[in-house]
């Protein structure tokens, strides 16, 4: 594989277009937005910077990384002769089908489509196209340039050359692949949304403050970030999304999303990306001192 187009220049796109980027692919960053485009090359930029400051790249290095990345606002010119399109588009399943289908029109038989979805079915998505059997799963772990997790996900007909090629990719972007199946939330958020849920319900519920269930599951569980904390970094909207994905696939009650989920959601409360969530952002640079801090 040479040419990766990645549909999205949002907090996931433009972080898994860094990796293919430093990887020496030609990477296709799609976006309608143009504002976007701008926002997402400066994000690339600026977490070079920090690892050209902590000498874990040369000038070089960076200069060669952005070389690699061009951008497009149609995504007819943006996946031409790409070999893989990974999707980092908005978690909504209406969007997600709709992207997919033309994709399947627009790229080469050969190419293989990936969705960085964190929760919707890869078999659903697969179905609206005419490659089921080229359709996967590339579920990115934010902040994906730190994380070295890829959860692989295999749809009902993703072939087994398929999920080879991208494990082999996953690898060679210096990633460790993990192969899962199929279900509501797959594996890393069926395990940490109902978490960061209850996290959640434990406030609602006055057990204890944001700041004291956060120290108990620091200082007591080794996170390196407590849950409500972890909430904001994800964005509430995305909390809330995954889990109703999850609620309405299991129909089990557990899944539900807390009142006070919902309520901030509602009240545009959404963590950092909105300047306020569980904890206030609105001083100046905390917000980005934060995700420094876990990024380093």
């Amino acid at each position: 594989m040479k040419t990766i187009a990645v549909i999205g220049a949002g907090t996931m796109g433009n972080g898994i277009a860094h990796v293919f980027a430093q990887c020496n692919f030609s990477v296709h960053l799609i976006d309608v937005s143009p504002t976007a485009l701008e926002k997402g090359l400066a994000t690339i930029s600026k977490n070079l910077d920090r690892m050209l400051a902590k000498d874990k790249i040369k000038s070089s290095d960076k200069e060669n990384t952005l070389s690699n990345i061009k951008t497009f606002t149609t995504l007819k010119d943006g996946v031409a002769n790409a070999d893989l399109v990974v999707e980092a588009a908005t978690e909504n399943l209406e969007v997600k089908l709709g992207i997919f289908k033309e994709l399947d029109v627009l790229c080469n038989e050969k190419t293989i489509l990936a969705s960085n979805t964190s929760s919707i079915s890869i078999t659903q998505i697969a179905a609206v196209t005419n490659r089921p059997q080229k359709v996967i799963g590339m579920h990115f772990m934010n902040p994906v340039p730190i994380m070295p997790l890829v959860e692989i996900i295999n749809g009902y007909s993703t072939t087994q050359a398929t999920t080879h090629t991208i494990m082999e990719l996953s690898k060679n972007l210096g990633k460790t692949p993990t192969m899962v199946n199929d279900y509501p939330g797959f594996v890393a958020n069926r395990i940490l949304m109902p978490m960061i849920n209850e996290a959640i319900e434990t406030l609602h519920h006055g057990v204890a403050g944001v700041q004291e269930i956060d120290t108990v599951m620091k200082l007591g569980m080794a996170h390196p970030m407590g849950p409500l904390q972890l909430a904001d970094f994800i964005g509430l909207d995305v909390c809330l999304s995954i889990l109703n994905v999850m609620y309405d696939g299991f129909k089990n009650p557990k899944y539900a999303p807390s009142p006070l989920l919902v309520n901030m959601v509602m009240a545009g409360k959404l963590g950092i990306k909105s300047n306020e969530g569980f904890y206030d952002y609105t001083e100046s640079k905390k917000a980005e001192k934060i995700a420094e801090q876990f990024n380093s």
